[in-house]
């Protein structure tokens, strides 16, 4: 029977543009699995397959990446209005905010 986990994955999108500084990106993705393990293979299969590159209107070559997958965890039942996709605990408030411009 198969399971519900959330993988939370990043994503690095460079340019051939010079002085171009990296942009990155967290996705919460939901996959259905039977196991952990299958789920995190899903995860980077998902997730290589989202790879790609074009060309941006100035002509330079953007590039999407995977770059991690930083957590996996199983999302419990039911899923459904206020149901918690994913959660995370951490001490450092500070440093969540140096990387969470939302947050600010």
């Amino acid at each position: 029977m198969s399971r519900m986990f959330a993988a939370v994955l990043v994503y690095e999108a460079a340019s051939s543009r010079r002085g171009h500084e990296p942009l990155f990106e967290e996705t919460v993705t939901l996959l259905a699995a039977d196991t952990a393990e299958q789920a995190a293979e899903r995860a980077r299969a998902h997730a290589e397959a989202r790879e790609t590159s074009y060309h941006d209107e100035d002509g330079d070559t953007i590039t999407w990446s995977f770059r991690h997958l930083v957590d996996l965890v199983e999302v419990g039942d039911p899923l459904g209005d206020g149901a918690e996709v994913y959660t995370r605990h951490f001490r450092d408030y500070r440093a969540y905010l140096a990387v969470e411009p939302l947050a600010s």
